[in-house]
């Protein structure tokens, strides 16, 4: 199909197509095998697939630009809005129903567009308002005496007019500010926002921070785990929103003398990062969920397991149920002897492997002591009577 000028192949999750050997220019192919193969398996023209490319997606979702004029659309098996309600939880931010309204794309390229502009507008609100400062420390050669006076180097070399001076600045330019910034660059770089629509308030929003932020790189890691108070609390929202930019924006890479940023959204990490941040806002108080829990193995701990969810009392910390997200159509051999190896090393007899959509072959058995079952959190239905059906299985199995 072409979009905007631009031919796109178009490439469902876990689905393989077939094109033929024109339709992706060899370059063009090797490119996506190279640098995009945890992405997109690539099978090259041969007597074994017919003289055909065989392209199949592997679990994520966004585009993938490839040259100029061709790109590559990896399009997710669930709902738009579903991915939608996944961002919220998956990013702690249930704020973002600051939002309502602007969520009803119709495909994840008007969802990526409509989430930059909602930030673009945001930042464009907060430098109305003035943006958060901080008095940062400062090291500086002066012609006057500002703070503190370097004596020992002015004692040292009596005929240098310059003094060394440390004080304190008052600033915008501080990391808080400097996230906003560097998403709004990488957003204005990715091609993923019309020029008729988003574009001019992206850039925007990045010049009225330009004279007074430094553009600082930066990863999605930098918006985690931040301190907020009265007068930076509004920035939460948008350091969520910025850290899902920063998470999607995959490796770049350049054609002529353009950059070209793709969109990915690793869908398997979004879905675990959901379902723990659902379960966390639902759960009663008298229990406690514990993400990446580690375990050790052996008796130099060398090795460990890292355990996705562990459900356990809050009074006496027992394990009550461990709990491991696939994205996947099916339950594997290997699923069922990790999670049976979880609850062994947390002392629980409860094990679930949590599934977006029905597998093909559900599981409901008994390993020795330990009871191993597939359940769904549908992500085709809506999001909290699904959830509430998945809590539902989880308590009654608990009791069982």
């Amino acid at each position: 199909m072409t979009t905007g000028g631009r031919q796109v192949i178009a490439l469902e999750e876990y689905r393989t197509r077939r094109l033929a050997r024109e339709e992706l220019p060899d370059a063009a192919g090797e490119l996506l095998w190279r640098q995009y193969s945890n992405q997109v398996q690539v099978e090259f023209p041969s007597p074994a697939t017919g003289g055909q490319w065989w392209l199949t997606a592997q679990g994520s979702v966004g585009h993938i630009p490839l040259t100029p004029g061709l790109s590559v659309a990896l399009l997710p098996k669930v709902p738009i809005r579903s991915i939608f309600a996944m961002l919220e939880y998956a990013y702690g931010q249930q704020s973002f129903r600051f939002l309502d309204g602007w969520y009803e794309a119709q495909s994840l390229n008007e969802l990526y567009e409509r989430l930059a502009e909602a930030l673009a507008r945001r930042v464009l609100r907060r430098c109305r308002d003035g943006l958060a400062r901080a008095y940062v420390e400062q090291t500086d050669e002066l012609s006057v005496v500002r703070g503190s006076l370097n004596v020992r180097r002015v004692a040292n070399r009596p005929w240098d007019t310059r003094l060394e001076c440390q004080y304190h600045e008052h600033t915008a330019d501080i990391d808080d500010n400097q996230i906003l910034a560097w998403t709004l660059f990488v957003i204005s770089r990715s091609g993923m926002c019309r020029p008729e629509r988003a574009l001019p308030v992206i850039h925007q929003a990045f010049r009225q921070l330009q004279g007074a932020v430094s553009l600082t790189p930066v990863s999605g890691a930098a918006c985690v785990g931040r301190r907020y108070h009265r007068l930076n609390a509004d920035y939460a929202p948008l350091h969520a929103l910025c850290h899902f930019f920063l998470d999607t924006a995959g490796p770049h890479h350049t054609s002529g003398d353009r950059a070209m940023l793709p969109f990915l959204v690793d869908m398997a990490n979004l879905f675990e990062g959901f379902v723990e941040g659902w379960m966390r806002t639902q759960l009663p108080p008298e229990l406690r969920l514990v993400k990446q829990e580690q375990h050790a193995i052996g008796r130099h701990g060398g090795m460990s397991f890292v355990i996705d969810l562990v459900l356990r009392d809050r009074a006496t910390e027992q394990a009550l149920i461990v709990l491991d997200t696939k994205y996947k159509r099916d339950v594997k051999t290997d699923d069922i002897a990790q999670v049976v190896a979880y609850a062994e090393i947390t002392g629980c007899t409860e094990a679930i492997l949590i599934y977006p959509t029905m597998p093909e072959r559900p599981i409901d058995t008994r390993i020795g002591a330990i009871r191993v079952r597939s359940v769904v959190f549908d992500l085709d239905d809506d999001i909290q009577q699904a959830g509430q059906r998945l809590l539902g299985k989880l308590f009654d199995q608990r009791v069982a």
